[in-house]
């Protein structure tokens, strides 16, 4: 069952936390063929969202993943002492 992937957390440098995550996303597609998607908080423009759905193939998601974010040094454009949370979700049965 394909699963969906949120991956949130807070910047402090938005301008280039922006170049970064569209790196990440460039990978994902490239070696996942997984499209992600992001948004900020309402109200709270610092604390920003990626979205991954329908990942099948789990492992090489996540392995692409991790090789990505440590690619780009992505902790340097967190807030201090900041970090990526991700949370994964499947559809209930039916």
């Amino acid at each position: 069952m394909p699963l969906s992937y949120y991956i949130y957390y807070r910047v402090a440098k938005p301008v280039q936390a922006k170049t970064l995550v569209r790196q990440i996303q460039a990978a994902l597609k490239a070696g996942t063929g997984i499209d992600g998607r992001l948004l900020s908080k309402r109200y709270d423009p610092s604390t920003w969202l990626e979205i991954y759905e329908g990942v099948g193939e789990i492992d090489a998601f996540e392995q692409c993943l991790a090789t990505a974010v440590q690619a780009t040094n992505f902790a340097a454009v967190l807030v201090s002492g900041g970090v990526r949370h991700m949370e994964c979700f499947e559809a209930p049965c039916a």
